[in-house]
């Protein structure tokens, strides 16, 4: 039996730090408001469950989150009977939870789930915002409060991994990238408490290693990569340490990529 991985925000949470860096705050707002289901498209890092986390904490909703993974069904999202205590008992799912208490469920890298998790998803990104539960014999109708959330990285997916047309077009979509440099540098000196001026350098030496995307390595660096690299530093491990352990080592298993990454991180801070 699979099992999603969940981490539920309750709605009186702190708001989450996010930095914006356009217009997608309003549009989340106004997707939320007019009951329209929204996905977000972005490289694995740049901030898209951060913003998630930020917006239900701005609009005061609970947020339950799904990982997403290969083996994910559409019973782990919606529940299944168990046996509790001696008795048959059923459980909601965290799709099915958000639909009956209301609520933002957020599905990250939605692609990585099973093809039947996209047929359940179907009733409820249109106009009829319903959600049948065969089982129960139940058909749920979504409350004004209900959004539905998914993500996916578009430039790792491979073309058997990718959303149909037929559900992309369900969705309001929103393409997100890494922060500008003054942007990221904010948010890496926020998040770490390094002091700003080692991240410019940080930021400056995260560009030139994701100008190799495509060459040497699958992914660029990530901003939550940079920003375990700032924490390490302003913890006081060296910098050629820290670079290797957050910079390197996640991104490639190659020697010879490694050693072209270490030659970037030299040139960078001597």
């Amino acid at each position: 039996m699979s099992l999603a991985t969940v981490a539920a925000q309750s709605a009186d949470q702190e708001i989450p730090y996010y930095e914006s860096v356009g217009n997608e705050c309003a549009m989340f707002e106004h997707a939320y408001t007019q009951r329209l289901p929204l996905l977000l498209k972005g490289p694995t890092g740049c901030g898209k469950t951060r913003f998630v986390s930020h917006m239900a904490a701005k609009l005061g909703k609970p947020l339950f989150t799904v990982s997403c993974h290969d083996d994910l069904t559409a019973a782990d999202l919606t529940g299944r009977y168990l046996l509790q205590g001696g008795e048959t008992r059923w459980v909601d799912g965290p799709l099915t939870r958000a639909v009956r208490e209301g609520g933002i469920c957020y599905l990250d890298e939605v692609v990585e789930a099973r093809k039947d998790v996209t047929v359940v998803l179907h009733p409820l990104t249109d106009d009829r915002r319903l959600l049948p539960l065969e089982r129960t014999g139940e058909l749920l109708e979504a409350p004004d409060d209900f959004m539905l959330v998914v993500s996916y990285n578009p430039g790792y997916q491979h073309i058997l991994k990718s959303l149909k047309p037929s559900t992309r077009q369900r969705f309001v979509a929103m393409s997100f990238d890494f922060p500008p440099p003054r942007v990221e540098r904010d948010i890496v000196a926020r998040e770490s408490g390094l002091d700003p001026e080692r991240c410019s350098a940080l930021v400056n030496l995260a560009a030139s290693l994701r100008a190799m995307k495509g060459q040497d390595l699958e992914e660029g660096v990530s901003t939550r990569l940079l920003v375990y690299c700032a924490t390490l530093i302003a913890a006081g491990m060296p910098i050629r340490e820290a670079a290797r352990a957050t910079l390197v080592e996640p991104l490639s298993d190659d020697a010879d990529v490694q050693e072209g990454l270490m030659e970037a991180i030299q040139a960078t801070f001597g």
